[in-house]
Formats: C-alpha cells, structure tokens, sequence
C-alpha cells in the first residue's frame, strides 16, 4: 500500500522462458505507471468514506448523528469503502514484485524502512497530540505503549494502537518478510515468483484445516490471495500474457471473493454479498487494466501527486478526520456535506505537508543512513 515504483510499459509477449536459478530477466525500459497511482488513491478515499460515513460508534459521536441519516445516499455506499484496503494488497503485490526486482535483500529492506517509517512516525505525533487536545474523540494510551507502536510491531506485541489503521501495515509487513526471505534473498525471477505465489496459495488452502495461531499469522490466509494475484499481474505486466500467470490470477480472485465474503459480509449482514463479490472483481479488474497497458493513456502529472498523497492520507485521516469533524460541524455549526468535503481536502493538504516536508527530505536520509558500509580487511563486519 504504500510505494510507487518505476515500471516496463508491458507489451503482449511470448511465455518467458525460466532463467537461471539466481538470476535475474534482462529488464525493459522502465517508466511512471501512473495510473497505478490513481489507483492507490481511490483505494485510500473507499477506506476514508467508509471511515467518516460508513459506520457508527465514534462516526456517530463525532457527527452527534447517524451518518446514515446525514448521508442517506453515500452512506449505503460507503459501508463497502473499507474493501479498499483488500484493493491496496493486490495493488501492493504488484508494486512489490516491481520494485523488488534486481534489488540484493538489503536494497529491499533499505527501502522499506526508508518508505514507511518517516510519515508514520510523525502520524502518531500527530494523532497523539489530538488525543491530548480532545480526548473524547481519541484516547490518549500510556507511555509504554506510544513507545512500542513507534516500532510498527504494536499488535502482535498486543499494545493499544494509536493509529486505527495500522493493523494492514502489520499485515503488509508480513507479506514484506515473506517474499523478501523467499524470493529477494536468492534474487526475484519469474520461476521463484511463480513457485512462492503456486506454494503461498496451497499453504493458504491449508490453513483452513488447522488451528495453529502461528501458521495463521505466517500465511494470512484471509489476506494472502489478493496480494499473490497482484504479483502475477504484474508477471504479466513485464512479461506478457501466459497461460500460467492468468491461472495465478484467476486462482487467486476464486480464493479471494471467498475470503472477502466470508469476513466481510458474514459478520455484517447488512452488506450485499454479491456487491463484496462485485468489489473483490473490480479491484482485480483495475490492476489487470494497468498490467496489460490499457491505461497507458492516463499520463498525468497530477497523478504523481496522487500516489505521493495516499500514504499519509491513509495514515492521518481517520482519528484527525474525527476530531475535524467534530470542531466543524458540533463546534463551528458547518453543514454535514460541506463539513464531509472540508475535512477530506483538509487532510489531503496535511498529507501534502507530510509527504512535502517530511518523506522527500527524511526518507532519502534515512535510506542513505542504512546504506551498507564498504567493507575492506581493515573493517570486521558482515556487509548487508
């Protein structure tokens, strides 16, 4: 969910042939898929409306109503926004895939860290601060557990979280130690994608039939299918249409509505399952138009912008976006809508600011900061 690389503009080829065992395929010109980065935006404003007129509890609080009386309309839609986040992990398996490939294991580990870690560092300031300012809205955790979700590592430790939506970093950062341990460590090929997303899926059947908590954790099998999908699209982004890609794809969308429907429509019957299934399609469709080069034509800088965006908008919105919507429409006496568009535009501006001033400067100097040591025979060490 949270980079946008450099990709090949994908051309239908021949099936690939297997390269050799640690080696890596010739790549092809790389250039801005920007219509990627439209994507990653529209997953992020499904999970916001989902987040602001979507469901109750804190919503209803912070509205002092139901978002469904306010919104009659959006709302019934917006009970569907959090699909989203499955849309940003099959987004995110093909953005992995890219910009993992020719990369040695501590390039990837480099840009990851450099990648996530800035803006969310600042997002738990910031929603910590707002915690302390209106606590009604966001309450404030102890020390100790500030402490431990500056890691990302907060819920398995079983901390409070101070971000709401920092469960699908912790999903994503499984998926990275994944495939960085099962497919970057030796070197990203065609064959060992194939042969982890063939493998991953089987195991993720499997869990079905086990109750070890672990295994579950490791494999993730309610999440597991919509990133395997995003790798093989994006398979057939470098290399062309095959057969073995597409049942990849294919597999992995019969497994992923099932998952999908399973989790988010059972607990919540108020939702259509075949709208889940509809969702789950689309967002498999969207990626495939991007993969196979459809969307060529959407060449706007704007879009650039977009994609910097969503990662700090998805951090911030939901807490800040609550207590906004409290001081202007409880406090300040706004209308609902215009206080619905004030606070979506007021965080893509805090976002903006984010990304501005805090990933273009601090993530290139932390990466610079991990950057291996040139080792020599007077320097002991292991390189990385």
């Amino acid at each position: 969910m949270s980079n946008i690389m450099a990709a090949s503009s994908p051309t239908l080829a021949p099936v690939p042939t297997a390269p050799a065992p640690g080696t890596a395929p010739v790549s092809r010109p790389q250039s801005r898929l920007l219509a990627l980065d439209g994507l990653r935006l529209v997953a992020a404003l499904m999970v916001c409306l989902y987040h602001y007129v979507g469901r109750g509890g804190t919503v209803s609080a912070s509205w002092h109503a139901s978002p469904a009386h306010l919104f009659p309309t959006l709302s019934r839609a917006a009970v569907y926004g959090n699909f989203g986040v499955q849309f940003f992990f099959v987004i995110s398996g093909f953005v992995i895939c890219m910009s993992s490939w020719g990369r040695t294991l501590g390039d990837f580990f480099r840009s990851r860290v450099a990648r996530l870690y800035p803006a969310y560092w600042v997002a738990l300031l910031l929603i910590t601060g707002a915690s302390l300012a209106l606590p009604v809205v966001v309450h404030a955790v102890r020390l100790d557990e500030f402490l431990v979700n500056l890691t990302m590592l907060q819920q398995p430790m079983g901390a409070t979280r101070v971000l709401g939506v920092c469960w699908t970093l912790w999903v994503e950062v499984r998926f990275y130690a994944l495939f960085a341990l099962v497919v970057v460590l030796r070197g990203v090929t065609y064959r060992r994608v194939v042969l982890f997303a063939c493998v991953w899926t089987l195991a993720t059947v499997l869990c079905h039939s086990t109750t070890n908590t672990l295994l579950n954790q490791v494999i993730m099998p309610e999440y597991a299918p919509f990133f395997i999908g995003g790798l093989a699209l994006y398979l057939i982004h470098r290399f062309g249409s095959d057969l073995l890609a597409w049942g990849i794809v294919v597999m992995s969308w019969l497994l992923a509505q099932r998952e999908a429907t399973l989790g988010l429509w059972g607990p919540h019957p108020h939702r259509d399952p075949y709208v889940v299934i509809l969702i789950v399609t689309l967002a498999f469709a969207a990626v495939a138009v991007v993969a196979l080069g459809w969307m060529r034509w959407a060449s706007w800088r704007w879009l650039v912008t977009a994609g910097a965006l969503t990662y700090p908008f998805y951090l911030i919105h939901e807490h800040l976006g609550w207590f906004a919507i409290r001081v202007l429409h409880r406090g300040l006496g706004l209308p609902a809508w215009a206080t619905l568009a004030a606070t979506v535009l007021g965080m893509l501006a805090l976002a903006w600011l984010i990304h501005r001033y805090v990933e273009k400067p601090f993530g290139p100097r932390l990466k610079k900061a991990l950057k291996e040591r040139k080792l020599d025979s007077r320097s002991p060490g292991i390189g990385f």
